[in-house]
């Protein structure tokens, strides 16, 4: 099972953007989305401050991989998932 972790900002509209364009794949493709907010944690604030929204994949036991940030790389993003 594929996990995305999109970290984001409530107030952004790029994230919301983001967020809706990645959630169009979840006809084809099976996975979760969790929406962190970064303004939530400091290390967070300090690690992704001006980059959100910045998102994250995962898959299996690997470890977590960014994807991509401010614009959801639909290339990246599709060669991802098909592997």
């Amino acid at each position: 099972m594929v996990k995305f972790t999109l970290y984001s900002r409530s107030y952004c509209h790029l994230c919301e953007d983001m967020l809706h364009a990645l959630q169009q794949y979840g006809g084809s493709y099976p996975f979760t989305i969790e929406v962190v907010d970064v303004d939530a944690d400091e290390k967070l604030v300090e690690q992704f401050d001006e980059l959100v929204p910045v998102l994250f994949g995962k898959r299996d036991d690997l470890p977590s991989v960014q994807l991509c940030h401010y614009f959801l790389d639909t290339e990246k993003l599709e060669q991802f998932l098909s592997h």
